[in-house]
């Protein structure tokens, strides 16, 4: 008996890293989370929760995050739209916009979970590479088009940013949603939200996962012209969001002290680790994120030595990847762990 539809037969799915619970030994470093805890300002307001927030419904729109966001962010409060994650509002936007006639266009290497929201959708996918030096495609991409093009800007694992005037070109020229995927643009340099005022089409992807040290609360923003939302609203789940989620998130974005304080850090540490990588044979090219894509002809190795000693990097088995570890950074003193294993894991020259 097959239970489910013939699509779900052929999915693989896409494959979180395995949970590990707070107090874990383990140095994870491999899912690019905050290395520092959330706002004080957040704790605290979860402190002051009481029962009637989970007797009652939560705020379908988030009125309450949504006017903190719009303050931080310059834009209007009904320009935003929040989700479970990132990821849901991925979601949201692949099932409003394509379909097995309307395809979906992305460069890569970038984030797998496009492809498996695609593949959900029965979707044609087109993929088309990143030149080395990740100057963005414009003329495939435009060719191609897509009913959603996605760009993932800073993009993970490369970690470059794409300049905002390559974004603009595409969203003038392809014919559907040019979708910004900005999860890690609290690290990188400069904003792509300016393009939300001039285009209709353009719609931002914000998360508190990695920039607010949020990543356990799963909470996630969309910025677009009302219109453009009108559309996924049809589709989104009415109370998708819990009301704790809402009332810590908005406590989040309202403390931008705490927030940069912690990005200066990481930052700072980004570059330190980079040099160091170097110091140790590794290829690293900038990064805009809160990680770095550090090559080495040894990288499986050095990933399975790590593994053994209780210390998780991502390594990818894809073609131009399967040399290259992401790393993310980490506080001084994880970072310095890291390097000190990882010189010991470097197999000795022939």
């Amino acid at each position: 008996m097959q239970y489910f539809c013939p699509i779900v037969q052929t999915l693989e799915g896409h494959k979180p890293s395995p949970y590990l619970p707070p107090g874990t030994s383990i140095l994870k470093l491999n899912s690019n989370e905050n290395p520092y805890p959330p706002s004080p300002n957040v704790m605290a307001a979860l402190r002051t929760l009481e029962g009637d927030w989970l007797r009652r419904y939560p705020d379908p729109y988030a009125h309450t995050f949504c006017d903190v966001a719009a303050s931080v962010l310059g834009v209007p409060a009904n320009w935003l739209m929040v989700g479970n994650g990132c990821d849901d509002l991925l979601g949201l936007l692949f099932r409003a916009c394509v379909n097995q006639e309307r395809p979906i266009v992305y460069p890569i290497p970038t984030y797998g979970l496009y492809r498996t929201l695609a593949e959900q959708c029965s979707a044609p996918v087109i993929e088309i590479s990143y030149p080395a030096d990740h100057a963005l495609p414009l003329d495939q991409l435009q060719q191609a088009q897509g009913a959603l093009t996605l760009i993932a800007s800073p993009n993970s694992p490369s970690g470059h940013q794409v300049p905002l005037f390559e974004l603009r070109h595409l969203a003038e020229s392809v014919p559907g949603i040019l979708a910004i995927d900005e999860a890690y643009v609290d690290f990188g340099e400069g904003s792509a939200l300016g393009l939300v005022h001039d285009y209709e089409n353009v719609i931002i992807l914000r998360t508190l996962s990695k920039g607010y040290s949020l990543a356990g609360l799963r909470f996630g923003f969309a910025i677009a012209q009302p219109q453009l939302l009108k559309g996924l609203f049809k589709l989104k789940d009415s109370y998708g969001v819990d009301a704790i989620a809402i009332h810590l998130a908005a406590a989040a974005m309202a403390d931008q002290t705490y927030k940069n304080t912690c990005i200066s850090h990481i930052k700072a540490e980004r570059t330190q680790l980079t040099m160091a990588l170097r110091q140790l044979g590794f290829q690293v090219n900038p990064s805009h994120g809160n990680f770095v894509l550090a090559q080495h002809t040894h990288a499986k190795t050095i990933h399975d030595t790590l593994r053994h000693q209780d210390i998780w990097v991502r390594h990818y088995h894809q073609p131009k990847l399967h040399t290259k570890l992401r790393i993310t950074v980490g506080t001084p003193e994880q970072n310095q762990q890291l390097l000190k294993a990882m010189a010991e894991a470097i197999p000795p020259k022939n």
